[in-house]
């Protein structure tokens, strides 16, 4: 059996750990590095950056963030935030980024996945996917929440595994924040319709949410960020918990 994976999510904004509420209101979370590597030593089974400033203030995510994060931790990491190309990507594996994310980019320019894929291997392309109910039905929004689009969520999650993407990484932008709960029935949708893996993202409040995103949403991995960015949960009594759970973990 295949274990569920633990991932801290550092949000970053000028070269700064922040988290907000349903994509809002950032408040400072402390320094990438120190919490990546303080993640590290917890067991944390990978790690996701995200510059939330690059889609929207057409930056780059900092190559020489991933630079420092690679001397430090050795764990598996993914480096996300207004990456366009092919190139954009080079530079991050280049520097010790194990995975990129693409979100905004890749629903504007869809072909961007498989040219991904193509050039770097599938396992190296993660599509983050930002979804929210408008009228009863889920439908993806771009940088950073935002902007709003047409495209139903469930048929951009079977076109982006059907380009290539290695692994989908969704957040429900109504959970976001919130702490109470993951998206579950819409994950265990996903998770039935695709043959990658699917990562949980918005609404981790308590170890059982955890639980719950693994059983009841069928997730593999579950991301989260302020609950352990504010110390209230460490990462490895959350698997020490899901593992009395029978849940499959790395301890």
């Amino acid at each position: 059996m295949l274990t569920k994976r633990i991932i801290p999510c550092l949000d970053i904004k000028n070269g700064r750990t922040v988290k907000g509420i349903n994509f809002l209101d950032l408040r400072d979370a402390g320094d990438p590095v120190e919490l990546a590597e303080i993640y590290a030593r917890e067991g944390a089974d990978e790690l996701v950056f995200l510059d939330i400033s690059a889609t929207e203030e057409k930056r780059k995510t900092l190559a020489e963030l991933v630079r420092r994060v690679a001397e430090k931790v050795d764990i598996p990491f993914t480096v996300g935030g207004g990456i366009a190309s092919v190139e954009d990507v080079g530079v991050l594996l280049h520097n010790g980024a194990d995975k990129v994310s693409v979100n905004s980019s890749a629903v504007k320019d869809p072909e961007l996945i498989d040219r991904l894929a193509g050039r770097f291997g599938s396992q190296c392309v993660v599509v983050a996917v930002d979804a929210k109910k408008v009228n009863g039905e889920w439908l993806v929004h771009l940088v950073g929440g935002k902007v709003p689009t047409e495209i139903r969520l469930y048929d951009w999650i079977r076109e982006v595994e059907q380009r290539g993407a290695g692994e989908i990484l969704f957040t429900s932008m109504d959970h976001d924040g919130t702490k109470n709960g993951f998206a579950n029935d819409t994950l265990a949708e996903i998770s039935g319709m695709v043959n990658i893996p699917v990562i949980a993202s918005g609404g981790a409040g308590n170890m059982q949410h955890f639980a719950d995103a693994f059983t009841v949403g069928k997730a593999d991995a579950a991301l989260a960020a302020s609950v352990f960015h504010f110390k209230e949960m460490e990462v490895g009594d959350l698997k020490r918990f899901l593992k009395k759970q029978e849940i499959a973990v790395r301890l």
